[in-house]
C-alpha cells in the first residue's frame, strides 16, 4: 500500500506538449503509473508520446474515462485555474509543480478543492513517489534514476524542501531502508497538502511504521503536526529535522514559506513543540538514516 500514487493510478498531464511536459511525462511513462491522456488548450486532436491529447480536461475524461490525478506543468499565473479546471471535471487530485504561483489564486484553489471534494499537492512540489510503484511529478528526474535512487520499504517521507525530499530517501536506501511513500510538501507559504496532512495519510497507512520528516522555519506546519501527536492524531513514530537554525527574524530560509515573522514559526518553536511531543529530532542532517534505523529497531524489538 502506499499514499496519494501506486501502480493503479491513471494520470493526465496538463501542460503535456511543453517542454517540461515532455520530460516529466517520459518520467512517468517510464516508472510509472498509466499516463492516459494529455491536455494543452488549442492542441487538441495531436498526439505526443504516444498519447492523445486534448484542449480541455473534460473532453479527455469523456474520452478515456475517469482519471484519478492530474500533474501540473502549466505557467504559475495559470496553474490555479489548471487545477481547478480538472477538479470541475471530476479530478480527485492535482500536483501543481510550478512555483511562483500567485497567492489569492491558491487561497482560491483550497476554497474550491473543499467544495469539490477534492486535494492538491503544491504548488512549487517536485511531486510524490511510491518506490516501484509510481511518480506524479518529476522526482527522480528520469526512470533510471529513479529506479537508483529509492528503494521500497515502511519509512514514509515528508519534506518541504524537493532537493532534501530525494535526498533523505538516498540517504535512508543506503543505510538499508526503504521508503513507502517521498512527498515534497512544496515550498509556499500556503500548500494544499502540508505536513499535517500527510501524516494523516501515513497514519492510515498499514505499511507505513515509521515517517521521516524535513521541516524548516517559516509557518506552523511543524507546529500543528506536534499539536496531532499530543492529541493522538498520529501514534508512529517520527523522526524529524528542522532547517533554518541560524536564521533571524525577516530572513528567508530558501523558500517562499521559510521566512519567520513575527516571533511565529522559528526554529526553537519549531524543535521545542515537537521534541516535547515526543518526535525524535535530530540536529545534524547526516544523522537521519542512523536515528530512523534506530527507531526501527525499537519498534521491531531488537
Amino acid at each position: 500500500m502506499s499514499i496519494l500514487v501506486n501502480e493503479n493510478t491513471r494520470v493526465i498531464v496538463q501542460g503535456i506538449t511543453g517542454r517540461e511536459g515532455q520530460v516529466r511525462t517520459r518520467l512517468m511513462q517510464g516508472y510509472g503509473p498509466s499516463v492516459a491522456a494529455g491536455v494543452t488548450p488549442g492542441r487538441g486532436g495531436e498526439e505526443t508520446l504516444g498519447l492523445p491529447v486534448f484542449d480541455t480536461v473534460a473532453g479527455a475524461v469523456n474520452q478515456v474515462g475517469a482519471v484519478d490525478a492530474s500533474v501540473v506543468f502549466v505557467p504559475a499565473t495559470l496553474a490555479a485555474d489548471a487545477a481547478m479546471e480538472a477538479m470541475d471535471a471530476g479530478v480527485k487530485f492535482v500536483v501543481i509543480v510550478p512555483d511562483r504561483v500567485p497567492l489569492h489564486d491558491v487561497m482560491k484553489l483550497c476554497k474550491f478543492a473543499e467544495e469539490h471534494n477534492a486535494r492538491f499537492l503544491g504548488p512549487n512540489t517536485l511531486g510524490c513517489l511510491s518506490p516501484g510503484k509510481g511518480v506524479l511529478g518529476m522526482m527522480g528526474g528520469s526512470p533510471e534514476a529513479a529506479r537508483d535512487f529509492f528503494a521500497p520499504g515502511r519509512v514514509g517521507v515528508t519534506s518541504r524542501s524537493g532537493g532534501i525530499t530525494s535526498s533523505i530517501a538516498y540517504y535512508l536506501k543506503k543505510a538499508g531502508i526503504g521508503t513507502s511513500t517521498i512527498v515534497h510538501v512544496g515550498g509556499d507559504s500556503i500548500v494544499g497538502l502540508p505536513h499535517p496532512e500527510i501524516l494523516r495519510l501515513f497514519e492510515e497507512d498499514a505499511e507505513t511504521d515509521a515517517v521521516v520528516m524535513f521541516g524548516e522555519i517559516g509557518t506552523t506546519q511543524e507546529e500543528r503536526v506536534a499539536e496531532m501527536i499530543r492529541r493522538g492524531d498520529f501514534t508512529k513514530p517520527l523522526v524529524a529535522y528542522i532547517g533554518g537554525k541560524q536564521a533571524e527574524e525577516g530572513t528567508r530560509f530558501s523558500h517562499a514559506g521559510a521566512i519567520v515573522e513575527g516571533g511565529r514559526g522559528d526554529y526553537q518553536s519549531k524543535v521545542s513543540a515537537l521534541g516535547d511531543a515526543g518526535a525524535v529530532i535530530v540536529e545534524r542532517f547526516e544523522d537521519l538514516p542512523s536515528e530512523t534505523a534506530r527507531v526501527l529497531a525499537e519498534l521491531n524489538g531488537k
